[in-house]
């Protein structure tokens, strides 16, 4: 018997149209980085089950359930390229997010696009600087 992981419990415990769609973002980040990883963080009495956190070598995303949407915030927002205009909120500063209405159709290509970029802005930060060997004849 497999136990449920903290996200799995988020997504049951939110059993509205809002659990269903941070079930579907959910989805489309892992299809986007078969490898990132998942906790839940960051509860307290105003949000007592938490916020869903995707990483990989660093914050990915992470899904927010509010009252009357599910925000996917990016904290490397500015510096992902966004061609489909799909960041929606949290426009200032180096955030974006992406806010879903309940009956609101998901650009999920585009939206996996993102998650790589991501992951991808990430990886860039984490990888040694390449040096340059100087070569120096012995005489």
């Amino acid at each position: 018997m497999t136990r449920a992981g903290p996200v799995d419990e988020l997504i049951a415990k939110t059993p509205d149209w809002r659990g269903a769609m941070l079930g579907k973002l959910r989805k489309v980040v892992h299809d986007a980085d078969p490898e990132i990883a998942e906790d839940v963080k960051w509860k307290r009495p105003s949000n007592p089950l938490g916020s869903a956190v995707w990483s990989h070598d660093g914050q990915v995303c992470v899904g927010i359930i509010l009252k009357e949407r599910v925000r996917l915030a990016f904290s490397a927002g500015s510096s992902l390229p966004d061609p489909k205009k799909l960041f929606n909120a949290q426009l200032l500063g180096k955030s974006r997010a992406i806010d879903v209405s309940q009956n609101e159709k998901l650009d999920e290509p585009a939206l996996k696009a993102i998650v790589k970029a991501g992951v991808g802005h990430n990886l860039a930060k984490t990888r040694p600087a390449k040096t340059r060997a100087r070569s120096r004849s012995m005489k």
